[in-house]
């Protein structure tokens, strides 16, 4: 049982799919001319994206992008940990969670962000700089809303005193989620003793006691220092009108002025370290971990884009140096690194987890492997692998105009948004020559940070130079071609179901076929292959497991590094994963890649599904990984808890297949399962007779059939599919506590089944319930209550899921808070669960959540990946897209009364089972600290008078 598949064994939901004619052809619409406000100075363009400065010097970057109907506006201030002063450490991450409680304009922002159909917002902060974007269907009312909502909590947020008290217990709550990870806390500890000076050795999530301790005058100075139009950069991408985002801009931001002070710059340069230093952590775990750190320069230095190439010559799976050092030869399971690209000279990082008694040896033979390069330089080959593997990752930023505004807040962060080319070009020039120069300037003991003490016979020096002037690199810079645009696309499912084309393929495999003109000429398919049944998949469940990663590793004629290399090349990323526990039964195939690529991408995707070699050194390492996630998660309260919850909502017999083992039980079935167990259920069971392909994207339909009807074309299966049904089973309410010792972050999770599909009448208001109960982002009622109100967790809230094929639903409850916070966060939710089954919702209030969830079902389709997934669900189910719009014209006539219906008829409050995993002990003792020193200060009281 994989950890991360934990989660999704929570949440299965279906989803359609008919044919119809060739799609229309929709030419990309032509740039008309752009109407630029008198405010405003063009300052460069640079392959489709052109920047703007206003008077009052804020900067604007436009990204068109007409290949999906939604618009991202995403705002980025210039300040992060970086700039905090002594006693402001997680200043500039408090404030980012502050600027969400309000403004004038938007009292309640998160609210006035759902009600506009929000896809997706958030607000992230890192040492260099903090950002906010919102990415919503686009129309012109979301675009102003967006821009003017930026605009006015850049300069007007509340920063309230009642706020900061609730909200400081929410921020030291993600504080403490963070602390229960030791892998983490290594990283911060050599990352802090690496820099003495030089603020980047502060953590941005800051120091504790600065944040339970920060005057609410500190913060509201901090704000008005670099809240301000000279010091942020707003992005708009999309799909929008250009002169109408500029005349918004100029509208809502063009008025704001900067405070008088000028804006403060930081000077702190770390000096050249001179003796390698170390760090020894000792906490609670199963699976210990080693780990080093170097200095590095700038991003914007010249010697920057060898040392990333380095790092990815080092640890890139399975070709990395360190990779063949300690995971190949089982001196450690897993390996993890970067390079990080930032404003001032800053840090390469690499950490290992291994066995406790492998921690020395795995670190000795990681410091020679990096410090004794030059005994064997870096190749051409290794070089020139991780270039493709780093130029295809920018290549595929590109295409993606959301994803590439968000990305351009760091590079901008680190001098400038132009970087991001000026780097990409750096890259493709980069030479073993100049990886193995930086390997031998900054890869020395002396400018080393470990995890383990080492001590040092003499002094060495890495002299890191500092960041050069940035005008000499982006001044006149023009860049390259823009990324081929795509089609105007209304994601309706009427649109949708008009272009959509269905038939099988290969011996009765199911397919839906949706081709479009899309940004960067991008095509995703997604298929599920479907085999066996729950007869002959009994007790081959840890089997399962194996099949996909191990498929992908090797087959007849290539080699792991060979396929990796051969998908690299074309740009493509294809994954085949196969889950023993969550989806017995079901092969995950996803591919993604350019339009005149995908024919070599599937030719690569054939060999790997028809002629797998099952390399046994693979399997090895896959197991041994395995095994260390299992033993790792038997202190983690998250997996602990989910395990448990799980068990209880699913009871069926240990020979079952839908069985869910323990913690121990898995990683017995992990010990025993062999090569030949995976060879065989391959053999046997897999075939192309049953299962779901959707493509959508841009890509020849006719051809693209033919070459997967090819692919699948008698791959016949000896054991006919059948699918295994999981009827309803009401849960048994109960109780239970997990105690993990050393554990900062608890978490609570209830859970219950419920007799419902989702289709039956009761699902749209059931849903739409669920919606304003716990679902809607940070303003849902449970998250009003336990996070805003209490201040009791970073994350609260609430889902149903209900079942396309059979009449199950899951409803889970859930939420992350300090150990001793459990009882009161108990209290609260079962408060808040009672209160909206007794009352149920208001008129208005359902008719904003009804609006918002329709939105952010539209805005899901926009992406091509979520619509395959839909597409393909749709197939399982047997329908099409005519579903997905009965189900939003249904939940427009939901009213009221049919919510409180629905609950009342699905939702039993008694029948919840809930878990609650954490540090419970330690919890207790504070609570009971607490509670006497409360009782000292009402005896002080007693004794004054």
């Amino acid at each position: 049982m994989r950890l991360m598949q934990v989660g999704a064994m929570l949440f299965a939901l279906g989803g359609a799919a008919v044919g119809q004619d060739q799609p229309p052809k929709v030419e990309a619409p032509k740039a008309a001319e752009i109407k630029v406000p008198a405010g405003f100075t063009k300052v460069a363009t640079v392959e489709g994206i052109t920047e703007y400065k206003l008077k009052n010097g804020l900067r604007l970057l436009l990204l068109q992008d007409a290949s999906q109907p939604k618009v991202t506006v995403n705002n980025t201030i210039f300040v992060g940990s970086r700039h905090e002063g002594y006693g402001e450490t997680g200043m500039a991450h408090l404030l980012e969670h502050m600027v969400f409680k309000g403004c004038p304009k938007f009292t309640d922002v998160p609210k006035a962000i759902r009600d506009h159909g929000a896809i997706t917002f958030n607000g992230t902060t890192w040492l260099d700089r903090t950002n906010y974007y919102c990415t919503f269907p686009s129309n012109d009312d979301n675009l102003e809303f967006g821009i003017e909502l930026e605009a006015d909590r850049m300069a007007n947020s509340f920063i309230k005193r009642e706020d900061l008290v609730s909200e400081f217990t929410v921020v030291r709550n993600e504080f403490e989620s963070g602390e229960n990870s030791p892998e983490r806390i290594l990283s911060q500890r050599m990352v802090a003793t690496a820099f003495e000076w030089h603020n980047y050795g502060k953590s941005t999530i800051g120091n504790k006691t600065d944040i339970e301790r920060v005057p609410i005058d500190n913060l509201k100075a901090f704000y008005k220092k670099y809240y301000r139009p000279d010091n942020a950069m707003l992005i708009v991408a999309g799909a929008f009108d250009p002169s109408k985002a500029l005349a918004l801009v100029d509208k809502h931001f063009g008025g704001l002025k900067n405070p008088e002070e000028p804006l403060p710059k930081t000077y702190t340069e770390e000096p050249a370290q001179d003796g390698e230093r170390q760090v020894i952590l000792r906490r609670v775990g199963k699976v210990g971990a080693t780990g080093v750190v170097y200095h590095i320069p700038a991003a914007a230095h010249p010697d920057f884009p060898a040392v990333e190439v380095l790092e990815a010559t080092l640890t890139d799976a399975p070709s990395g140096r360190v990779y063949k050092a300690l995971v190949e030869s089982k001196k450690a399971s897993a390996i993890a690194g970067n390079a990080y690209a930032l404003h001032d000279p800053g840090f390469i990082e690499i950490g290992v987890t291994t066995e406790p008694k492998d921690t020395e040896v795995a670190r000795e033979t990681l410091i020679n492997t990096l410090e004794k390069l030059s005994d064997q330089p870096i190749t051409k080959e290794e070089v020139d692998r991780a270039k493709q593997n780093l130029l295809k990752g920018r290549e595929r930023a590109l295409t993606n105009s959301q994803r590439f505004a968000i990305e351009l807040s760091d590079w901008a962060s680190s001098g400038d948004w132009r970087l991001f080319f000026v780097h990409r070009d750096r890259v493709e020039k980069v030479t073993a020559e100049d990886v193995n120069r930086v390997a031998k300037t900054y890869l020395l003991r002396s400018n080393r940070t470990v995890g383990i003490y080492i001590p040092t016979e003499k002094s060495e020096r890495a002299e890191v130079p500092a960041a050069p002037a940035i005008a000499t690199l982006v001044d006149n810079y023009k860049g390259r071609a823009a990324v081929a645009q795509g089609e105007v696309f209304d994601p309706t499912p009427e649109n949708i179901e008009q272009r959509v084309k269905r038939g099988t393929i290969g011996e009765g495999m199911q397919y839906a076929a949706l081709a479009k003109k899309t940004r960067g000429e991008i095509v995703t398919m997604t298929m599920n292959i479907r085999v066996g049944n729950a007869e002959s998949l009994a007790g081959k469940n840890a089997a399962f497991d194996f099949v996909g990663d191990l498929m992908m590793r090797g087959t007849k004629t290539k080699t792991r590094q060979q396929i990796n290399d051969e998908l690299s090349k074309l740009g493509a990323v294809l994954s085949i994963t196969t889950d023993g526990d969550a989806k017995i039964g079901v092969v995950d195939v996803s591919l993604t890649a350019k339009k005149k690529d995908l024919p070599a991408a599937l030719a690569i995707m054939n060999e790997i599904l028809r002629e797998p070699s099952f390399p046994e050194k693979e399997f090895e390492v896959l197991k041994r990984q395995a095994i260390d996630q299992l033993e790792q998660g038997k202190t983690e309260p998250v997996v602990l808890a989910r395990t448990a919850l799980m068990r209880k909502m699913m009871p069926y017999d240990k020979t079952d297949v839908r069985y869910l083992p323990t913690m121990d039980e898995a990683a017995e079935r992990l010990k025993t399962v062999t090569l030949d167990n995976v060879k065989k259920l391959y053999a046997e069971q897999l075939g192309s007779g049953a299962g779901e392909v959707a493509i959508v994207g841009d890509f020849d339909t006719e051809a693209t059939i033919k070459q997967l009807d090819g692919i699948l074309k008698g791959w016949k299966s000896a054991v006919a599919y059948k699918r295994i049904e999981k009827p309803y089973k009401p849960t048994v309410g109960s109780t239970e506590t997990i105690n993990t010792p050393d554990k900062a972050n608890a978490l609570y999770l209830a859970g219950m089944t419920t007799e419902v599909s989702d289709s039956d009448p009761d699902y749209a208001a059931l849903a739409i319930g669920n919606f304003l109960l716990g679902e809607a982002p940070l303003s849902s009622r449970i998250s009003n209550r336990i996070r805003g109100k209490d201040g009791l967790s970073y994350g609260a809230g609430s889902n149903i899921s209900a079942s396309p094929v059979e009449k199950t639903g899951v409803m889970i409850l859930f939420a992350i808070t300090n150990p001793k916070n459990l009882d009161k966060v108990d209290a609260a939710m079962s408060e808040e669960v009672s209160k909206f089954l007794k009352e149920g919702v208001s008129a208005s209030e359902l008719e904003d959540a009804k609006k918002a969830w329709i939105a952010a079902k539209k805005g899901d389709r926009t992406n091509d990946r979520a619509l395959a997934a839909q597409l393909s669900g749709a197939l399982y189910a047997k329908r099409d897209m005519r579903y997905y719009d009965n189900l939003e014209k249904k939940m427009e006539q939901v009213q009221p009364g049919d919510v409180k219906a629905a609950f009342d008829k699905l939702v039993d409050q008694k029948r919840l089972v809930i878990i609650k995993a954490g540090d419970v002990k330690k919890g207790d003792e504070e609570n009971k600290k607490d509670e006497k020193k409360k009782q000292e200060k009402k005896d002080e009281k007693k004794s004054d008078k």
